[in-house]
């Protein structure tokens, strides 16, 4: 009778991994779906960086296409996003959050890497909050009147670029170039 028992623990095992391999090959589930998409933008409550200009929801509320980066320097992710925020900020306007950092680590990073960012904010735990971020670097894509057109939750890489913002950039009359990159 307790020979039988020793092969439960490994039955129980196997069928726990045969779930989990089965819940990953579903696909779909890359990301968390945002509910701020079709949205007005959220307040935005002007904590100043430094002597950086800072924003308000009024100022992401006009205008053409703009993005809304939330980012740290403590972030390997924003660090490595960073050369395309350079790059797309040739082509529109990048409002920065800077969250949960020190306002001299935040400079120095912007002072090493260049400053993508027409206006700067520090994020007071509430603005991240109010806008569903969960990790950083996340991105959102809004258009004219300040509604939230897409949400990247993760580095800006040149493939997520590519595949998830230019179609919309495009749709909008927005051509960008990235470097290495003929157009």
């Amino acid at each position: 009778m307790a020979r039988w028992l020793m092969f439960l623990p490994p039955l129980i095992f196997a069928g726990f991994a045969g779930m989990a391999w089965w819940g990953m090959q579903r696909g779909g589930g890359e990301e968390l779906p945002s509910t701020m998409i079709g949205l007005a933008a959220p307040g935005i409550r002007a904590a100043p960086l430094g002597d950086h200009a800072t924003f308000s929801a009024a100022d992401l509320a006009g205008g053409g296409l703009k993005l809304v980066n939330f980012w740290a320097s403590w972030c390997p992710p924003c660090r490595a996003e960073h050369p395309n925020l350079e790059a797309l900020s040739a082509h529109l306007p990048i409002y920065g959050v800077n969250k949960d950092d020190r306002d001299g680590n935040a400079l120095a990073f912007l002072a090493e890497l260049g400053n993508p960012y027409v206006a700067l904010t520090n994020d007071d735990t509430r603005q991240s909050i109010d806008w569903g971020v969960y990790g950083l670097p996340e991105t959102f894509l809004l258009d004219g009147d300040g509604t939230i057109l897409h949400r990247v939750a993760g580095p800006l890489t040149r493939r997520v670029i590519e595949s998830d913002l230019e179609p919309i950039l495009r749709r909008n009359g927005v051509r960008i170039s990235l470097p290495g990159r003929e157009e």
